[in-house]
């Protein structure tokens, strides 16, 4: 299935943190990637998300506001599952 891609704005690249902000139109995709740091997801916006990764899918509610974090190595394919777009940021930590 082709998908758009998601839209990525670099905001801070340093040598403490990569800050990015993610905009997801309805039906948009990142591609798969892994991340070589870990990181912080903070949602500007609700939505639906599917990770699609290489143990299988999953479906996941992103509220506004409420953070989560994922490790180093994470790979995934993140998708706008839902009707409405939703945008994060995402704060990548280096070592």
């Amino acid at each position: 299935m082709q998908r758009t891609q998601a839209v990525s704005q670099l905001q801070i690249d340093d040598s403490q943190v990569i800050v990015t902000r993610w905009d997801f139109p309805p039906g948009s995709e990142t591609g798969w990637h892994r991340h070589e740091h870990d990181y912080v997801i903070v949602p500007l916006t609700d939505g639906r998300m599917r990770l699609e990764t290489p143990e299988g899918e999953s479906v996941v509610t992103l509220e506004a506001g409420v953070c989560y974090t994922r490790v180093e190595g994470t790979e995934h394919n993140v998708i706008n599952d839902g009707k409405e777009p939703f945008a994060f940021v995402e704060v990548e930590v280096k070592k």
